[in-house]
């Protein structure tokens, strides 16, 4: 494939096409988890026009999650289980059930998450339609269950609230399909510094699994750092106009348990630094694009710290350690437009009453970036 970005617009539904049935293997890592686990399973094993089998992997949880896992098994052959007498973590218990696979596709589906409906189909006909492809993703939506603010309009980049029991709504028509190289995907990952990624809305290439090995022990960004590992050795695919699966968010969720700007960064660094240990010898410009992750996460950092002040909740040790970090990382971080800014602020802050800042305008224009990204995410994906 060309550098460039191929994309391939269709004017009709992509699952009105007739293409080969593939089997895909979904693992369900699961611990204590009992209450969600039937929903994530059922919207598996209801996929249409694909051969799935579950591969529900119970992280010896101290709830009823193994007893529901029998259960589901029970009632439905394709359900298999995977007891972890120990408990691994979501790494271990993930690449347990890896050794379990035995479709040609694989999907990695927490068992608090769900796939929307024709998911799993719309994934396997770009990944059929370019075998170069060893990722597919499209957009997750993410749901908050409350009974108080059912229905509420969060703004761009907030999770949907919903009422306890309901389906989010989504989108079902897949308008089009973007394949990049895999390499310059993983470049402007590397640019941003960002993951566009949540985990559920992922279909994988087993014999790309194969090559590239399961998730590494990170305790918070695993997933990332083997999206970009993929990307380094395959194509990555996107389903542009539908929603692939459902993202829960709780207080006990994954992605809600890493909190603090610094940490968030810290984190997806981490994922970086994981990658380019060990690619050096496939990847010619590792260390290339391992600089420049470094400075875009610390700009990154910088810009979070400048926000903190436009809000007038700069805390001066919070600050101290996103300049630490950022020069720890990047030592030219100086130089970046995001360091001076932030200077400015500091030295204007003790002029003015606490909790407030002349950064208005700022502020607003941080806001505007955020709600930006999010729609330009869910229409392409980056």
């Amino acid at each position: 494939m060309s550098d460039s970005v191929k994309r391939r617009i269709r004017t009709r539904p992509i699952e009105a096409e007739v293409w080969p049935q593939a089997r895909v293997s979904v693992v369900v890592p699961c611990y204590n988890y009992a209450h969600f686990l039937p929903d994530a399973v059922s919207s598996a094993l209801s996929q249409k026009d694909v051969d799935v089998d579950v591969i529900v992997v119970d992280d010896a949880s101290t709830d009823e999650s193994a007893e529901v896992a029998k259960s589901l098994a029970s009632s439905d052959p394709r359900v298999r289980i995977i007891e972890n007498q120990t408990n691994m973590g979501p790494v271990g218990t993930f690449n347990n059930g890896l050794g379990e696979v035995t479709g040609e596709f694989i999907v990695r589906l927490d068992a608090d998450d769900m796939l929307t409906p024709g998911s799993l189909a719309r994934s396997v006909a770009l990944a059929h339609e370019f075998p170069s492809v060893g990722l597919v993703y499209g957009h997750p939506v993410h749901f908050i269950e409350s009974e108080q603010a059912a229905g509420k309009n969060r703004g761009w980049g907030k999770p949907v609230t919903i009422a306890p029991g309901a389906t989010p709504p989504y989108r079902s028509t897949a308008r089009s399909w973007t394949v990049w190289p895999g390499r310059a995907w993983l470049r402007d990952r590397c640019r941003t510094g960002l993951n566009v990624i949540t985990s559920p809305e992922v279909l994988m290439r087993a014999s790309v699994v194969d090559c590239v090995g399961g998730q590494r022990n990170l305790p918070h960004t695993h997933d990332m750092e083997m999206w970009l590992r993929i990307a380094s050795v395959s194509d990555v695919g996107h389903v542009r106009g539908a929603d692939q699966a459902w993202h829960r968010e709780h207080p006990r969720s994954l992605s809600t348990a890493l909190t603090g700007s610094i940490n968030q960064w810290q984190a997806q660094q981490l994922a970086f630094d994981t990658l380019f240990e060990g690619v050096s010898d496939a990847l010619p410009e590792y260390a290339q694009l391992h600089d420049i992750s470094r400075r875009a996460v610390a700009k990154g950092i910088l810009r979070e710290a400048c926000h903190s002040y436009d809000r007038g909740r700069a805390e001066p040790d919070d600050v101290a350690a996103a300049e630490g970090y950022a020069l720890e990382l990047y030592p030219e971080a100086t130089a970046l437009w995001t360091w001076r800014a932030l200077q400015r602020r500091k030295l204007i802050q003790d002029r003015i009453p606490v909790n407030r800042t002349p950064y208005i305008g700022a502020g607003a224009a941080h806001r505007l970036m955020f709600e930006h990204r999010a729609r330009r995410w869910k229409r392409d994906g980056i």
